[in-house]
């Protein structure tokens, strides 16, 4: 009996033993046969076919409003992302210089999808994009800059689900024209009094393109009368397209494989010749704007090749560059050599977040000799805080907010020689920008959301904001009265 006991034991116990072994081998072992993972393109479909077959096509302008709203026309302009001249500076002047109860001198206030899509205004009339998340839908809408009311809205159906928001870009708007870039890469181009559809171009199923990270970031320039697009694509790296016919004037083939990031083309100007500067997935690149060979790749490199990249590049003195991103990626200066007529870009500083001037998401501004912006969450004792640095040298630190005043990720402006940051949870500050250190005039709670991340905008006084779900615009001129005091 004990024996037999015994014997019982020993065969489970080898039993077990051996099947321990076998599953062990089974994991760890390579695989007699080659399995290969089905991807995109591989099931004999032309390149990127297999994928564009898969995506819905959009039928642009089919989903249009008019509410036959009377404009009243207010001068002044913010046209597009980062303002007139793309420096994030207004000319405005007579602004608020005292503590001031904001909430009175909110004169409108609409609801919209969420998102961080910034507002663009020409012509007292404000355009921004935004997606109906009932209707699912990117529309372009149309709103008076005086009274809020919504004059019209054009866009197209287009289920997107919700990424840290959806809308992200901000509107380009010419005498005649209005151009956008909704979440997944499709292209409007509206008529900017009419909000009639001009054309429409699908990024992702006629191009390639993969939609960035948290989707579009880019926000669409237009240049005279073209739309110049970064597309990032699998033949086509940046196109410029006629405004009034939708017809491709000019393109650059991507031989580079650069991809699509959620920054965006900005106009600089070197040694007297007109570019267009854009910091792909990839690397960065300087195209002509010259009339006589407009298009023209000049330079490339991938000096400054990040996975994620959102700030704009920004131009400096002597033909000089500063490019930034989130995610450690620090920031650099770059340096625009000529030689005869060939451009070349070579590095003149790198700093980690915690050096130097660094930033996630908003650009910095450059003014007086400074580079000043937001700080990123790892730049160590002074995450977060508004801090401005020496151009000359970006390790240089002027003067910061302090470890009491932090910003998130909140959008910044200057004008009339003041910084007006808003925080993530809708928190204006207005500080003094034409002194050594920082000053604060006063603060105030205006936005009762969160994620207040899209950039603002000033016309006439009237400055444009949002979180994520309300846009308002506020009166911030001194000659601001209430109703009460009339």
């Amino acid at each position: 009996m004990i024996t037999n006991t015994r014997i019982t034991l020993l065969s489970a116990i080898t039993t077990i033993l051996i099947g321990f072994f076998v599953f062990n081998w089974w994991i760890n072992a390579s695989p007699p046969i080659s399995i290969t993972i089905s991807l995109p393109g591989q099931d004999d479909a032309p390149d990127h076919a297999a994928a564009a077959y898969m995506l819905k096509e959009v039928d642009f302008g089919s989903v249009k409003v008019n509410f036959n709203q009377v404009i009243n026309e207010i001068p002044g302009e913010w046209p597009r992302f980062r303002g007139t001249d793309y420096s994030n500076i207004s000319e405005v002047s007579g602004l608020i210089d005292k503590p001031e109860d904001l909430e009175s001198r909110i004169l409108w206030s609409v609801d919209l999808g969420e998102g961080h899509a910034g507002a663009a205004v020409k012509y007292g009339r404000v355009y921004v994009l935004d997606y109906d998340e009932i209707g699912k839908a990117d529309i372009l809408r149309c709103f008076s800059l005086s009274e809020g009311h919504e004059l019209w809205h054009t866009g197209y159906n287009v289920s997107i689900k919700r990424n840290h928001g959806i809308t992200r870009t901000i509107p380009a708007v010419s005498d005649s024209f209005v151009v956008t870039i909704g979440p997944r890469c499709h292209v409007m181009c509206i008529d900017a009094f009419s909000g009639d559809l001009l054309w429409g171009l699908d990024l992702e199923r006629d191009f390639g393109v993969k939609v960035p990270l948290w989707y579009t970031g880019q926000c669409p320039l237009i240049d005279g009368s073209t739309a110049v697009i970064a597309v990032g694509g699998d033949d086509l790296l940046m196109m410029g397209v006629d405004c009034q016919t939708g017809n491709i004037l000019w393109q650059i083939p991507n031989t580079m494989g650069w991809k699509m990031s959620h920054s965006s083309i900005i106009p600089m100007n070197f040694f007297g010749v007109r570019q267009y500067v854009y910091s792909a997935i990839g690397g960065i690149m300087g195209v002509s704007a010259e009339e006589h060979d407009k298009g023209q790749l000049l330079w490339s490199s991938n000096i400054w090749s990040q996975s994620v990249i959102a700030p704009t590049p920004v131009q400096l003195e002597n033909n000089r560059i500063f490019v930034t991103a989130g995610y450690s990626a620090g920031s650099m200066l770059l340096q625009v050599i000529r030689t005869d007529d060939n451009f070349f870009i070579e590095s003149i500083q790198t700093v980690t977040p915690a050096e130097g001037i660094a930033s996630e998401q908003q650009t910095p501004i450059y003014n007086d000799g400074l580079l000043c912006g937001v700080l990123p969450k790892d730049a160590g004792v002074h995450k977060e805080q508004f801090a401005c640095f020496d151009e000359t040298d970006i390790t240089s630190l002027v003067w910061t907010s302090g470890k009491t005043r932090r910003f998130g990720l909140g959008p910044y402006l200057r004008a009339d020689d003041k910084y007006f940051i808003l925080d993530d949870e809708g928190v204006l500050t207005v500080i003094n920008a034409g002194i050594d250190h920082y000053e604060e005039i006063f603060q105030f709670d205006l936005l009762q959301g969160h994620d207040a991340w899209a950039p603002m905008a000033l016309v006439d006084g009237k400055l444009i904001l949002r979180d994520s779900k309300t846009m308002i615009c506020l009166d911030i001129s001194k000659t601001f009265r209430t109703a009460t005091a009339l």
